[in-house]
């Protein structure tokens, strides 16, 4: 049997190490040959990638990024996509794909699965926001980098009496926030499911000041809206192949909105990309290797339509339709925990 492998979306911590078990696994123990299609759905389309091999990917496991590299591209958003992905895979003899990727990657395997391709898809996204596993690899990562990075924000603050606003990723969900808000000991912490009151936001400022603190820490995540409403904060006007806008820039609104109504100095920090870049975490590689040996084995057990997914501590499969039902948006209960530590 013949595999192709492909990275799609955003890159994130971990990938290489779902690659190197696919190739470890499905050579190895079911007599795969593996072809990695290069940058996403762009290769499928255009028919570009190489063969893996246990050689060609020795020494990926601690590299962050993705040997195959990726893209936003979606094959849908051509009438003829779908047909140009069935003939690359018919012309190379490629008789199953394993994407590794997010709700939009997903979303492209549970069309051409519908579309009789053998399909097993990887779940792919540092905000660990996919429906029907635990958690994705690559956000413990995220949540470290931001964590450490709020540890060294806490010296300068307290340095200066300043506000300081972290802005972390997080478009529909704010796992990021709430887990690096919550280990890095932030004082507020707004995130997309719970729209926030700027006013309630400074009074907070200002009590916490009146107490003899000198020094704040907001963590918000890219996609937090204000409660008297409007779209989540974008500088750019150009969205990508799925239609999702560029988020990023709410820190900013924050800072001067902040600074002007309490008058506390304050400034911004926007981690960006640095939360999908580097090395992942142990836990990250563990998780996604194992992701990858799930899927390759599911392969070779002739499944389709599904996705490797973690329940509680075992790697088991879904239907790709479950993953995709609605974000996996952050528990109630977790955010009422991390209130408790507000100020």
């Amino acid at each position: 049997m013949r595999v192709g492998v492909l990275t799609g979306g955003g890159d994130c911590p971990g990938l290489n190490a779902v690659i190197r078990g696919v190739v470890r696994r499905g050579i190895d123990a079911h007599g795969f040959e593996i072809f990695g299609f290069s940058y996403g759905w762009a290769g499928v389309l255009a028919g570009n990638g190489r063969e893996l091999t246990p050689e060609a990917t020795k020494g990926i496991l601690p590299r962050g990024g993705t040997i195959l590299g990726t893209s936003r591209t979606n094959p849908y958003k051509d009438d003829d996509g779908e047909q140009r992905v069935k003939e690359t895979l018919a012309r190379l003899n490629v008789d199953a794909l394993i994407p590794i990727g997010g709700e939009d990657t997903l979303g492209v395997a549970r069309g051409l699965s519908a579309a009789g391709v053998a399909v097993i898809g990887v779940p792919k996204t540092i905000d660990n926001d996919l429906a029907g596993t635990d958690y994705t690899f690559g956000f413990q990562t995220a949540v470290q980098i931001a964590t450490d990075a709020i540890d060294r924000l806490h010296t300068t603050a307290e340095s200066h009496n300043r506000v300081l606003v972290c802005e972390v990723m997080g478009r529909h969900a704010g796992w990021i926030a709430v887990h690096a808000g919550l280990a890095g000991g932030a004082d507020a912490i707004l995130v997309p499911e719970r729209p926030f009151d700027l006013d309630e936001v400074c009074a907070h400022l200002r009590r916490r000041h009146a107490r003899g603190r000198t020094f704040s820490i907001v963590v918000v995540s890219e996609g937090a809206v204000p409660k008297e409403g409007g779209a989540a904060f974008s500088g750019h006007e150009s969205t990508d192949a799925f239609g999702h806008a560029r988020l990023g820039g709410i820190g900013l609104a924050l800072e001067r909105e902040i600074e002007a109504r309490t008058g506390f100095e304050t400034r911004t920090t926007i981690l960006g990309h640095t939360q999908r870049g580097g090395t992942p975490t142990a836990y990250d590689r563990v998780l996604a290797s194992r992701f990858g040996v799930k899927a390759a084995d599911a392969v070779a057990a002739g499944e389709s339509g599904k996705m490797v997914a973690l329940r509680s501590t075992k790697i088991e499969l879904v239907d790709i339709d479950e993953a995709l039902a609605e974000p996996k948006l952050v528990d109630p209960d977790l955010y009422a925990t991390a209130e408790v530590f507000f100020g």
